[in-house]
Order: structure tokens, then C-alpha cells, then sequence
């Protein structure tokens, strides 16, 4: 009787030697580390420093002692009627440009998904305001709303329809003229989002719909949304996000005025700090933006996870 040699293959399962490396766990650490860092070091020590700077009543000056005062500037800020005005005027600019511009965003990526002649080039043009720094956009609508020689108010006047106001100026149209601007100057991630959707939405989906005679609207409805529903509710929650916390822009515009009508919650933060030198009252104030934009992310990623749980 030959004898076989008893060769045995190790078990599928087997765990399989690591080698003289360093451990799974150890290695993966090592190879996260270098991203980890710049998110430590820009971002989370300085969220942890202005949470700590909330608590006590810190001003501008090398000389001025720092103390510990507890909830005091949060307890003074809820009497604070000037950061609460500021708070709605920024509910109402975050909401009045994020609206619009998905809108806008969303017809403007339906255009440029179609096969048009030179979409190429009307694809570039669309994006030309996000190349732009915010201080230029700021700077270049300043041209265009200026009271004697904008273009704005040239062209009113050319169609006869008056001009020479003050649309950065005067307190009924100062909101509104700057919301404009969020929503040009917002515009082109919107878009790029959405048409980028727009693209991963399966064309054999409408092809039978088409066939069975669904109208555009119809398709729309049917097909394009849920697969572009998503990529929706993510961007709308960034833009919303970003225009809780914007500065730069107005800033350049109107700097707050008139009359504090423009002056977001960022704007009076800015002020307290740098203007007035009360950095523990300004760091309260970032405080409450941040937990804002906190139940902004919460409210939306449990959105998300019921829609996943629903699917």
C-alpha cells in the first residue's frame, strides 16, 4: 500500500501571519496620522481653544487679565437683542440664497445635461464665479450696484425705469440686493452637483419611460429625482451650512449696514472681537453657531439614515 503523504492545506479561515511588520491595528494608526494632524491642528484645537475662551471674559490687549466667569457671557447673550436680530437676519439670508440657488442650480443642470450644441463651453461659463475669491465677487457687485455708474442702475435707466438708488444703501433693498449676490456667487457648486447626478442617473430609465409615454415632467418625477434626491439633500445641507456661517462676502458689500440690516451673526461676532475687543463674548457667539450648524449635520444625517433604513 503506497503511503500518502499526510500534506494538509491550512483552513480557509486560518489567520495568516502578519509578518515581523507591525500589527494591523498599529499600522493602520500610523498610515491615518498624517491626515489626522491638520485636522487636529486647524480645526478641532482651535474649536476646543473657543470653547474654552467662552467661559471667561478675555479682551484684546496683552495687559488685560483673563478670568473665569463660567455661563456669564452665554446669560448675557440671551438678553443680547442686537445678536438675536442678527441671528434672524442670518436665518433669513441662509435661507433666502440656499432656496433659490438649488432651484436655479437644479434647472441649470438639467440644461446642461441635455445634448446642446457648445455645451462644453456653456459648462465652463458656469462655473466661473466659484474661480472668483469672494472678495472679488464682493468687490464686483459693488461696481454693479453703485448708485451713479453701475451697470445696474445704467441699464434701469436706459429702459426708463428711473435709477440712481442706492440698492447697497438704503434698508429695504440692502438684504436683498446682497441675497442676489450669495445666490450668483453660490451657484456654480450647486450646479456641478446636481449635473454631476444628473449624469449617474441610469439613460435606459428614461429610454423606457419615453417608451411608454411619460412626458417630461412625468420622468422627472419617476426617475431623475429619486436617483438625484441624494446628491439634493447633500449639497442643500452644505449650502445651508455655508451660508449660516458666511462673512467674506457681505463683509465686503455692506460690512453690516445699514443700520445693521446686513450684519449676519458671523459679522457681529466679528465686531465683538476685533472691533471691541470682548473676545470671551465673541467666542460665546461662535459657541451657538457652532451648536446651530451641529443640529443642522444632526438633523440631516438622520434624514439620511431613515431614508437608508426605508430603502
Amino acid at each position: 500500500m503506497t503511503a500518502v503523504a499526510d500534506v494538509r492545506r491550512p483552513a480557509p479561515h486560518a489567520p495568516r501571519s502578519r509578518g515581523p511588520g507591525l500589527p494591523r491595528d498599529r499600522g493602520a494608526w500610523f498610515l491615518v496620522l498624517p491626515a489626522l494632524l491638520p485636522i487636529l491642528v486647524l480645526s478641532v484645537g482651535p474649536l476646543l481653544y473657543g470653547l474654552l475662551l467662552a467661559f471667561t471674559d478675555a479682551q484684546s490687549g496683552r495687559a488685560a487679565p483673563t478670568h473665569w466667569i463660567g455661563a456669564l457671557n452665554f446669560r448675557d447673550l440671551l438678553h443680547d437683542t442686537l445678536f438675536w436680530e442678527s441671528f434672524r437676519i442670518g436665518l433669513v439670508w441662509a435661507v433666502g440664497v440656499t432656496v433659490p440657488q438649488f432651484l436655479l442650480a437644479l434647472g441649470l443642470a438639467l440644461l446642461l445635461n441635455q445634448d446642446l450644441r457648445l455645451r462644453w463651453l456653456a459648462r465652463a461659463l458656469a462655473i466661473v464665479p466659484w474661480a472668483m475669491p469672494e472678495v472679488v465677487v464682493g468687490i464686483m457687485w459693488r461696481l454693479v450696484y453703485n448708485t451713479d455708474a453701475g451697470v445696474l442702475n445704467e441699464t434701469l435707466r436706459g429702459l426708463g425705469l428711473g435709477g440712481g438708488r442706492d440698492w447697497l444703501g438704503s434698508l429695504s433693498t440692502a438684504l436683498p440686493a446682497v441675497i442676489v449676490v450669495g445666490v450668483w456667487a453660490g451657484l456654480p457648486q450647486t450646479t456641478v452637483a446636481l449635473l454631476a447626478g444628473l449624469q449617474n442617473t441610469p439613460r435606459d430609465l428614461h429610454e423606457a419611460a419615453a417608451l411608454d409615454g411619460a412626458g417630461a415632467w412625468r420622468r422627472f418625477r419617476a426617475v431623475t429625482w429619486p436617483a438625484l434626491r441624494p446628491v439634493a439633500l447633500a449639497i442643500t445641507a452644505l449650502n445651508l451650512i455655508w451660508n449660516v456661517n458666511a462673512f467674506a462676502l457681505v463683509y465686503v458689500l455692506t460690512s453690516g449696514g445699514p443700520g445693521g440690516r446686513t450684519r449676519l451673526p458671523m459679522l457681529f461676532a466679528y465686531e465683538e472681537a476685533f472691533r471691541y475687543g470682548q473676545f470671551g463674548y465673541a467666542a460665546a457667539m461662535g459657541c451657538v453657531l457652532v451648536a446651530v450648524v451641529a443640529v443642522c449635520l444632526a438633523v440631516f444625517l438622520a434624514g439620511r439614515l431613515r431614508g437608508g433604513e426605508e430603502r
